[in-house]
């Protein structure tokens, strides 16, 4: 019975591997970032450049799996042939390129643990597009463990214990780590938002309007719409005589921001198998197991202590997650193309005993 549970949500070894990746990426996501900051919580380096060559490394990255197994002048083919899709992918590159951005600035302003559970508001807005656009209709246990993973996250805010000002100050090194209406809770609103709308935009063009098309050629597409709009917000925010100065190259190619960079890269590629192999549901579970590590992880690290409204918090996520695994939402399956790389990895998804080539 639980087998028959854990193959309904993950068709093969490989979805497997893809969602542990996810996990342990964006866990190093906020560590990473909040390692990398200076004592004021600032970045020595500029964020949006660090996204900028982020995108850049994506794009080569996806270029080079394509090359392993194309012809690179098919790309050039594939690009021509496919370019409305290229447009298309306008609106989730837009959309990440805000997420990203806005990544930055919010785990300057919250501890990570904190920072991930804001995060979790997303989840009941995914259910919502995702029957839109899809047409699928969550059942009523799906429903429930969205609102109880909601209602999980909401009770990180809930004070069991008497702490003044100053202890809380030194615990969170310096950053929010309650839901108050201010700025930075605005923009943690517009991430959700971004995240939201962007993940089930892009599994949408992935697995119908882009469904025969190959995954890495879909990646350039995302990858090359991103750097654009990201060259459009350097180009908003400040001159690039600045921005390109050998300081600003300097402090970018620093270790820890070349850590943030290639993870957050790392990030994006496992995030297009997710979508393509598996949903936008279950990448927001992903998130809320993320919390568990991050909550250890951050106290451990940066001796953020894990009270009882985030032990509380975690325990009703898992319980979600677990309520979600009784009745998990099945992922549109995504049309074949006979020379995409990825035919190989759905075939084994049907075939258990075919041998995955990736």
């Amino acid at each position: 019975m639980v087998c028959n549970k854990i193959s309904e949500i993950f068709p093969s070894r490989w979805t497997v591997l893809v969602f542990l990746c996810y996990i342990l990426l964006f866990i190093c996501q906020g560590l990473i970032t909040t390692a990398s900051q200076e004592a004021d919580n600032k970045y020595k380096y500029n964020t949006t450049l660090a996204v900028l060559f982020t995108e850049v490394i994506k794009l080569f990255a996806s270029i080079l799996l394509f090359w392993r197994e194309n012809a690179l002048s098919s790309l050039w083919t594939q690009t021509v042939t496919h370019k409305k899709l290229m447009w298309l992918y306008f609106v989730p590159s837009l959309l990440y390129c805000l997420y990203n951005n806005l990544s930055f600035i919010n785990l300057s302003a919250y501890d990570p643990t904190t920072y991930f559970l804001l995060l979790q508001l997303r989840v009941v807005i995914t259910g919502v597009v995702f029957q839109v656009l899809f047409k699928k209709q969550l059942s009523c246990v799906q429903w429930i463990s969205l609102i109880v993973l909601t209602l999980g996250c909401m009770l990180k805010e809930v004070n069991f214990e008497s702490l003044s000002d100053e202890v809380r100050k030194k615990e969170a090194l310096n950053k929010e780590t309650g839901i108050h209406l201010s700025v930075h809770l605005l923009l943690i609103i517009v991430q959700v938002l971004c995240s939201c709308f962007a993940g089930v935009y892009n599994e949408f063009l992935l697995k119908k309007s882009g469904a025969d098309v190959d995954i890495y050629v879909q990646n350039v597409f995302m990858y090359f719409d991103s750097i654009i709009c990201n060259l459009l917000v350097l180009l908003y925010e400040a001159d690039y005589d600045s921005v390109f100065s050998d300081e600003a190259i300097q402090a970018i190619f620093q270790y820890k921001a070349l850590l943030v960079m290639v993870n957050n890269a790392a990030i994006g590629i496992v995030t297009s198998f997710f979508l393509r192999f598996l949903n936008s549901i279950l990448k927001t579970f992903a998130s809320a197991l993320e919390l568990v590590f991050i909550a250890i992880l951050s106290w451990l690290i940066f001796d953020i202590p894990v009270r009882i409204n985030t032990a509380l918090s975690i325990l009703v996520v898992i319980t979600a997650v677990y309520l979600y695994a009784q009745n998990p939402v099945q992922s549109p399956a995504p049309a074949l193309t006979k020379t995409s790389s990825t035919e190989s990895l759905v075939s084994s998804n049907k075939r258990a005993n075919q041998k995955i080539n990736v």
